[in-house]
């Protein structure tokens, strides 16, 4: 298992990946196992490096080189910058709500607020641009073998099983 100790190694992993599910069981690598170096059996936030893990999740997630949205399956997923071009020029393969961006505000309160950028609103303009020059089969190949290829237009793509 890589290790991602530090929030530098989590973005690299996510960087070398691509895609990448933060908790959530599923076709692409998780995160909070990377950062532990081990399997986690329930929920992270019950692991005895549960701080590290939301440091290191924090920082990720605010980071400009990362999407957080819930591209795979519904779940929260990472997907690294390099690979936005391709999910534009694939993004009606997509739902809607598969590319929205996830926004997580925590209030003074202490309660935590969900808010969502719907897509292409979050996408950079140079990203926009490159978008349109990267070929179909370019742009479905670069998200690897999770990506079912024979997802309609219009239709959500589903990870493989």
């Amino acid at each position: 298992m890589n290790k991602c100790a530090t929030p530098e190694e989590a973005l690299a992993f996510i960087r070398e990946h691509g895609v990448v599910l933060v908790s959530a069981r599923g076709a692409v690598p998780r995160l909070t196992e990377a950062i532990v170096r081990e399997p986690i059996k329930g929920s992270w936030w019950a692991h005895p490096q549960s701080h590290r893990i939301f440091a290191v999740l924090s920082v990720v997630t605010d980071s400009e080189e990362v999407l957080v949205c819930r591209l795979v399956d519904g779940k929260v997923t990472l997907v690294h910058r390099r690979l936005w071009p391709s999910l534009v020029r694939i993004a009606s393969r997509f739902a809607p709500e598969q590319l929205a961006e996830v926004r997580e505000e925590h209030t003074a309160s202490g309660r935590h607020v969900i808010h969502e950028v719907p897509f292409p609103q979050w996408v950079p303009p140079e990203v926009l641009e490159q978008a349109p020059g990267t070929r179909e089969d370019e742009a479905l190949a670069a998200f690897g073998p999770w990506l079912a290829p024979s997802g309609a237009p219009g239709k959500p793509v589903r990870a493989r099983k």
